[in-house]
């Protein structure tokens, strides 16, 4: 132990003693034993030594302790004030830990003690500053955060109420985060949104309150005095601040970014209910495409409504066996034999009769429900599959489409594989369909998924090729085995010159990579005759047959239809 480290010894054995449980005590008893020991050995032995009569020693040893008692007495009395500085301090600490109440300590002392007060109450102030600000402020952007912003907001609406001003809350997102996260990493897409959050501070200084509630959702307050007051101009100037690219990893990145905006008091005098509009109206926004600004509008409510309804309603769906796989025929141009069948979900509403899928189909996919509606259409699609084979009727691929959030999932691969072993399915009759844009979502990550899928045996297909980034460069490290070329194109291939060139080329892409090619939306007879004409391998459409149910296909199966010359009716 150092020689300037205090030694403990005796703090420890007096703290063995039950009834010395506080700190004063032990001092009380230590100052008592120092001051009566050394008078009254010295006393007694003054005594014993002496000749006085023994009246007299007992009275003389009894004045001595009265006085060594007295003396006691003041002395512990001094030392129990002098110990109020150290007492104080714990009880300071004891009421911060507690009560989070601030210290009073005085701090114009300059002695050991003194010192002790002084520091104790500057530290938990410090302490409690930086506590206040892990609570009220993002770490990674340093903005206010969702807790400090409804307070702020809250004092805003006080002040516009005194002084009947305006004020405008706006929401506002990074689209492409995801997409810098896939492309740079997870560090670089938080360098991303600090660029972003320290671009804006600057640019607006303390005239904008902004927050950052995460994910790349930010939320601008700005107040107007004036009701006349360009309410839009918040938005436009976030819009204008935000067109430079930003630097990321000696890389230009724009920032793409949509607002909704509501204002005060027209769209609500409730905080809560400012945010939801405006949250509403960005939601709007994200829909009329980049770099858009919308205001909030009482029918956004009305459709936020619905929407929160429709999302209630399919959480129960499936439960309710309210859900079902309808099935599209694939057919082989040449023979005319069904070759494939695409299964599609379908929703049948008790109060709603049928909800279209591209309506059902974007609220599963924002609300995470499509995870488990992937699994439940895999599993079906593979069994309905599976019991054709044992009815003995002819093999056909069963085609299954992928949501982007399905294949992020680590554990997509291994998933699949446990649907193919429980459905007793083998992988070749299985066929994934994923689209150009879910795989650019993460490129990396999908190829890898997708080339786990393919070395299982798994057919994989890329849906309407054509309407999305169709690059050489990425098609060529997409391994993939169908291409499929989107209805847009094939119902104007009679009338459209440029829509008949693109499907020609990318017939002739597809034979030039040994890709199997296939055609949808085929509807009439013209149009089916031109891609046959063309080398195109399968075609799937209306004019062959609208989405059935399975008892209806498999009559089809049965019948060994062809049909490329027959249309099916609708279940």
């Amino acid at each position: 132990m150092s020689m300037m480290t205090p030694n403990l010894w005796l703090y420890r054995s007096l703290s063995r003693f039950r009834w010395l449980w506080g700190y004063k005590s032990k001092i009380m008893v230590v100052a008592f034993v120092g001051i009566h020991v050394p008078l009254l050995t010295l006393l007694v032995s003054f005594l014993v030594s002496s000749t006085f009569p023994m009246g007299l020693t007992v009275r003389v040893l009894i004045i001595g302790l009265c006085a060594t008692l007295a003396g006691t007495i003041c002395t512990l009395y001094a030392l129990r004030d002098l110990l109020a500085p150290v007492v104080l301090t714990a009880k300071s600490l004891r009421d911060y830990a507690n009560l989070r109440a601030l210290p009073n300590l005085p701090t114009e002392f300059s002695d050991e003690v003194g010192l002790l007060m002084s520091n104790t109450s500057r530290t938990i102030q410090q302490l409690d500053q930086v506590i206040h600000y892990m609570a009220s402020y993002d770490d990674l952007t340093g903005l206010p955060n969702q807790t400090l912003l409804s307070s702020r907001l809250q004092q805003r609406l006080s002040h516009a109420q005194q002084k009947h001003q305006f004020f405008a809350v706006s929401s506002f997102a990074i689209g492409n985060l995801d997409a810098v996260y896939s492309a740079f990493g997870k560090e670089s897409s938080e360098s991303f949104v600090r660029a972003v959050a320290q671009r804006l501070s600057l640019q607006f200084h303390e005239s904008v309150l902004f927050s950052y509630l995460g994910g790349g959702l930010f939320t601008a307050v700005q107040t107007h005095s004036e009701e006349s007051t360009n309410r839009a101009v918040l938005a436009q100037t976030i819009l204008e601040a935000l067109q430079e690219p930003f630097m990321l990893d000696e890389q230009e990145i724009y920032a793409v970014v949509n607002i909704g905006t509501s204002v005060y008091p027209y769209d609500s005098t409730e905080i809560n209910q400012l945010l939801q509009h405006a949250n509403a109206a960005l939601n709007q926004a994200k829909q009329l495409g980049r770099n858009t600004h919308q205001f909030f509008a009482s029918e956004m409510n009305v459709k936020l409504q619905e929407r929160l309804s429709l999302e209630n309603e399919l959480r129960c769906a499936l439960a309710r066996n309210e859900l079902q796989l309808h099935y599209q025929p694939r057919v082989e141009t040449q023979s005319g034999r069904i070759v494939a069948v695409e299964a599609l979900l379908r929703w049948h509403s008790p109060t709603r009769g049928w909800v279209s899928p591209g309506t059902f189909i974007p609220i599963a996919e924002d609300s995470g429900l499509i995870l488990s509606l992937g699994t439940w259409i895999l599993k079906t699609a593979c069994r309905q599959n599976r019991l054709w084979q044992e009815a003995g009727l002819p093999p056909i691929r069963m085609a299954v489409n992928l949501s982007v959030h399905q294949l992020r999932q680590d554990n997509f691969g291994a998933l699949v594989g446990d649907i193919l072993a429980e459905t007793q399915l083998d992988a070749a009759s299985l066929e994934l369909e994923v689209t150009e844009s879910l795989m650019m979502d993460n490129m990396q990550q999908s190829i890898d998924t997708l080339q786990a899928l393919g070395d299982r045996g798994i057919t994989l297909a890329l849906d309407d090729f054509g309407t999305g980034y169709s690059s050489l460069s990425y098609l060529r490290r997409f391994p993939i085995d169908t291409l499929k070329i989107d209805q847009s194109f094939v119902q104007n291939v009679l009338s459209d010159v440029g829509d008949a060139a693109i499907t020609k080329t990318i017939i002739a892409l597809a034979q030039n990579l040994q890709l199997n090619i296939t055609a949808e939306g085929v509807e009439t007879q013209e149009q089916f005759e031109f891609i046959k004409s063309q080398g195109c391998d399968e075609v799937q459409g209306f004019y062959f047959s609208r989405p059935i149910l399975a008892d209806h296909l498999t009559d089809l199966l049965q019948n060994g239809a062809n049909l490329s010359k027959q249309s099916a009716p609708m279940s």
